[in-house]
């Protein structure tokens, strides 16, 4: 008898086969790393407007950055110590002649050709908002501050599941206030989510949730997580019904990024935050398994919603 774990992993595997035949994905020959096609890629971009429209009579501030991260404001916001399997660093050589001989031959001989890289003064961005936060630094205007944020992301998770991707885009709404402004703030966006999921008819569901902590104290933390109520996820099927995978999150931090980079209310304290961040592609592979490969034939009402 096949378990459900099993079953589960086949039909994710099936799901991301029938992306590459159809053309929507492009294999890369890394696990988790995917070439998007104009089809696909324009589904994301409606995706993305939809997600600023939804917004967009907040008047958020707007920023963009690189997928890169000050490598100090990294190691400062507790990633490490949280999350180390899923961070991505960056390193670059810093060899002399010689070291770059003993690099090309070990390139040659299929070796290891890592020793001469150190380093670099940044890292891959693991979620959209972590830019943000140290920019935020010092005294918040009284209702404090919103910012609106899209970026790469990287997460060391090579998985042959579609929506397991190591490189994805994901687009945040950042709160930074009093406390019972950002509770309020997150309460407001978790019914737009659930509306937007119920516009582009992917079965999405709220649920509570935890990150996936490191290690066995890790178990502990994301308990606590989940107890509190501090990470709230919109679920839908992705491949599998009996597996949905999240598309959108919704966390709060409470104080602990005011605390770490210095953010305060006009009142003296330390600032609360939250952010709610929309997966990018996995909403539009939900699309895609609820509605079929071919965009021409989903219903009309969806694709209204996306402007197609």
């Amino acid at each position: 008898m096949v378990s459900a774990e099993t079953a589960s992993g086949t039909a994710r595997r099936e799901f991301r086969d029938r992306l590459l035949d159809h053309g929507l994905l492009i294999a890369t020959g890394v696990q988790g790393v995917y070439g998007r096609s104009a089809e696909f890629e324009d589904t994301v971009e409606r995706i993305d407007l939809l997600v600023a429209r939804t917004g967009g009579g907040d008047l958020a501030e707007r920023m963009r950055f690189p997928p890169v991260l000050n490598r100090a404001h990294f190691e400062r916001s507790g990633y490490l110590k949280s999350f180390p399997h899923l961070a991505g660093t960056i390193h670059t050589f810093a060899g002399d002649d010689r070291a770059h001989r003993d690099l090309l031959h070990a390139v040659e001989e299929s070796a290891d050709w890592s020793a001469t890289f150190r380093a670099a003064p940044v890292v891959l961005v693991p979620a959209a908002c972590y830019p943000v936060y140290p920019t935020l630094a010092g005294t918040l205007p009284r209702g404090g501050r919103l910012v609106d944020v899209m970026s790469y992301c990287f997460r060391h998770e090579p998985s042959d599941d579609a929506a397991r991707m190591q490189m994805f885009r994901m687009h945040e709404h950042v709160r930074a206030a009093e406390p019972e402004a950002v509770v309020t703030w997150r309460e407001v966006w978790l019914r737009r989510a659930e509306e937007m999921v119920q516009a582009l008819d992917i079965d999405g569901r709220a649920e509570a949730a935890s990150d996936p902590f490191f290690g066995r104290g890790g178990q502990l933390l994301a308990a606590n997580q989940r107890d509190r109520g501090l990470k709230l996820e919109i679920v839908a099927p992705i491949a599998s019904r009996d597996a949905p995978a999240a598309i959108i999150s919704l966390n709060y931090h409470q104080n602990y990024f005011g605390d770490l980079f210095g953010i305060t209310t006009a009142d003296g304290e330390a600032a609360h935050t939250a952010c709610v961040g929309f997966g990018l592609e996995r909403i539009a592979l939900a699309l895609y398994y609820r509605h079929g490969l071919d965009r021409s034939h989903w219903a009309l009402p969806v694709r209204n919603v996306l402007g197609l």
